[in-house]
């Protein structure tokens, strides 16, 4: 096939690799060999260096296997922030030849428990903050507890505590997560899978349609596209990089292309649990980190924290920006007011994630999510006709490579409608130049991707179907300057019936996690719908958008204070 990216490469980036048949961890422990003394995970001062971080993920492994009687394709829950217990369980996971599942936090308990239940978790691993709503959810054999003070430094580990109070958790319904770690690792060996067959990990995402579905990435995969991001960045040596880590691992980005990556190459990751614009320029300023992969929702906060110039990021060589379209005049107001790069990238949760990216010393092409990585093949077809398109059109975009995931948990069905003759058909609308970089202009489905955090209105609408003053529901995502897109939702009343907008709201945040949730309701009469029925969701979606341009139009320009 024609691949017109090639002749754009930056010198020096081989368009092929060589993609060796190893475990997810297998570059970590390469660096636990070559830098044992080096800190892998720094957290809120607390070092853990690379040979602390291999032995405690070794005794980890073995006291799933010991004492929670853990085996060989075990799917375990993990609904933990970012922090050192989040890294060992789930390559602890992985080295005792369990699929670590990872949960985002910020679930309730009934998104919990539908996840457990698809993933058949056997063993849940959570922070003591979020037991009440696990233990509500169940589903699970066994579960394992841990609190944020067993990483905590002196006296962070002793003042945590007195701040937030954590639930009381009985020593019968919950393991310590620090008392695995006393096991003997000494003799351990890792179990064996089959890497290129076999999932690494279950990260839940909803592809473009339905429900929450359990996306399938092998070792392989992982690997491979860890591989991919060192040969594209092109960074001078292993060990020399600090990373700051505030993507959260139980996104595809955050646990690849920041945290799997950084580890892959003897970096040390800055673990941010919880994003707070004044807080990241202060650890900034504070440990000199030189990368800093994020969403553009990070970057236009910090861009719109009054305090930005009084701080020292000139540490920071480049950013990453991936998950949301990146507005251009963001990057290039970031770029001025920061002296550093922003690289703006693209991929899925199908993907490992990335697949294609601005080059680190090529042409960075703004609007563009850039040129696809090495072994990555794209096509640009028709939507009606299916037929490959000309350069310059649009059409839906197809991927092929070694990051491609296996397929859906459990979903044959969904799987085969997405994986055709090895293409997996993204559900994104693109178009590419005759340079090969691909430019992302919309989207096939309806998903709305808030914050980088994949939203499916269907679910919101089925939410605010069961209150019981609602005849009729339609969500929409709506442009947001900081969020990317935010959530609106259209309301039809029974006859007779009456509301508010806060009791709506009110309604919504008992059931969806905070992300999910609308941020403004209107009520109307009725909902646009097509002759046989359907809801019109894009004539919803249309109205705001115009409703959005007329208004933009009498706002004055922002400028940086």
């Amino acid at each position: 096939m024609d691949r017109p990216w090639l002749k754009a490469y930056p010198a020096g980036v081989r368009p092929h690799l060589e993609y060796p048949q190893v475990p997810a961890y297998h570059y970590l422990f390469e660096q636990i060999r070559q830098y044992p003394d080096r800190t892998a995970l720094l957290f809120f001062g607390k070092k853990v260096s690379y040979k602390q971080l291999g032995e405690q993920i070794d005794r980890f492994a073995q006291g799933l296997i010991k004492r929670m009687g853990v085996r060989k394709g075990d799917r375990v829950g993990i609904i933990l922030p970012n922090c050192p217990q989040n890294v060992i369980a789930t390559v602890g996971c992985q080295r005792a030849g369990a699929i670590p599942v990872q949960f985002n936090p910020m679930y309730v308990s009934r998104e919990i428990a539908y996840q457990v239940r698809d993933a058949g978790c056997k063993i849940m691993i959570t922070l003591d903050l979020f037991w009440p709503k696990v233990k509500e959810a169940g589903g699970a054999e066994a579960y394992v507890v841990t609190g944020m003070p067993d990483y905590l430094p002196f006296p962070l580990n002793f003042l945590f505590p007195l701040k937030t109070k954590a639930p009381k958790v009985g020593a019968d319904e919950a393991v310590r997560f620090m008392d695995l770690l006393k096991e003997d690792a000494s003799t351990f060996k890792p179990v064996g899978v089959k890497w290129t067959e076999e999932p690494a990990v279950l990260m839940y995402t909803g592809g473009t349609t339905g429900t929450s579905k359990g996306v399938m990435l092998t070792h392989y995969n992982l690997a491979a596209n860890i591989a991919q991001i060192k040969e594209w960045l092109q960074r001078p040596e292993n060990g020399h990089d600090t990373v700051l880590v505030v993507l959260p691992m139980f996104h595809s980005y955050g646990m690849t292309a920041a945290l799997g990556y950084a580890l892959a190459t003897g970096s040390t990751c800055i673990l941010v649990p919880k994003f707070d614009a004044k807080e990241i320029l202060k650890l900034i300023q504070k440990y000199r980190p030189n990368s800093f992969p994020g969403v553009p929702t990070i970057y236009t906060a910090l861009l719109h924290d009054p305090d930005i110039t009084k701080y020292d990021l000139s540490s920071v060589e480049f950013c990453v920006s991936g998950a949301a379209p990146l507005p251009v005049e963001l990057m290039q107001k970031f770029e001025q007011v920061t002296g550093s790069s922003i690289l703006e990238g693209y991929g899925l949760t199908e993907t490992s994630p990335v697949t294609h990216s601005n080059p680190m010393k090529g042409r960075r092409v703004p609007g563009s999510v850039g040129l696809p990585y090495a072994d990555t093949d794209v096509r640009i077809i028709d939507l009606e006709t299916g037929e490959d398109v000309p350069l310059g059109q649009e059409g839906e975009v197809l991927l092929r490579g070694p990051q491609v995931m296996k397929g859906y948990w459990n979903k044959p069905e969904e799987t085969a409608e997405i994986l055709k003759d090895g293409w997996l058909y993204t559900g994104d609308i693109g178009k590419m130049d005759e340079d090969g970089y691909l430019y992302i202009v919309d989207r096939k489905k309806d998903m709305i991707i808030a914050g980088g955090f994949n939203i499916y209105p269907r679910e919101i609408d089925e939410i605010l179907f069961q209150h019981p003053a609602v005849l009729e529901a339609c969500s929409v995502g709506l442009s947001d300057e900081y969020r990317g897109e935010t959530v609106k939702a259209f309301v039809v009343l029974k006859p007779g019936a009456t509301a508010t907008e806060q009791e709506i709201l009110d309604f919504c945040k008992e059931r969806l996690a905070a992300y999910k949730r609308p941020k403004a309701v209107e009520f109307i009469e009725a909902l646009p719908k097509s002759t046989v029925g359907k809801v019109l969701r894009r004539v919803l979606a249309e109205r705001e958008k115009e409703k959005a341009r007329v208004a933009a139009t009498t706002e004055k320009p922002w400028k940086h204070p």
